[in-house]
């Protein structure tokens, strides 16, 4: 062989050597470009869900971070005497926030700081004033001269409750329709005496 075809074979491995090294080069660095996108996106990610669950993005307005808070109450809603059901399936757990759960529809679930009972109710659709207990399908009880719409916190009457925060182990009783007092106690004895599922 002579040296014309050595140095022509020689040239042709440098080149092939330096557009291999280039090649390389030029995918390590679309491969570092990719991992460093991806390494921003997660870290942006992370920052974004860090953020959320110490705001509450998405739950009720004043709410603390979801688990600040655990607290069960409670609660027994009569119409006309008719225990109301919560334990339905349109009433479980509508927001992680306070809610019913696991079938059962006397316990309240509370996992945040600030959560009112008018959250609740807002999250299940039934509307409620210190006047009015209304559900979705339109049908609404509201006091007036015959029939009468009444809250117990704890065994005391209160005018309101849509801006209450339940405490651990409240116990919680709207009542719709002309009872007697007599009859009103027996409804708070029958909410004193309901087991509290935690």
């Amino acid at each position: 062989m002579g040296r014309k075809e050595r140095r022509e074979r020689e040239q042709k491995r440098e080149n092939f050597a330096a557009k291999h090294k280039t090649q390389q080069r030029k995918q390590t660095m679309i491969a570092v470009g990719v991992l460093g996108v991806i390494a921003a996106i997660v870290g942006y990610s992370a920052i974004l869900f860090m953020d959320i669950s110490d705001s509450a993005v998405g739950g009720p307005e004043n709410a603390g971070a979801l688990g600040s808070d655990h607290a069960h109450a409670a609660i027994l809603v009569k119409i006309f005497g008719d225990e109301f059901d919560f334990s339905a399936p349109a009433y479980q757990i509508k927001s992680s926030w306070i809610h019913f759960e696991g079938r059962d529809g006397s316990t309240i679930h509370k996992h945040a700081t600030g959560v009112t009972l008018g959250y609740l109710f807002e999250t299940l659709s039934l509307g409620m004033d210190d006047q009015c207990f209304e559900f979705q399908d339109g049908r609404s009880f509201c006091t007036n001269d015959d029939y009468k719409l009444v809250y117990y916190i704890n065994g005391q009457q209160v005018s309101d409750i849509r801006d209450y925060e339940i405490m651990e182990d409240d116990r919680i009783l709207i009542s719709y329709g002309a009872e007697t007092p007599e009859e009103l106690e027996g409804q708070l004895l029958q909410l004193e005496n309901q087991e509290l599922i935690k």
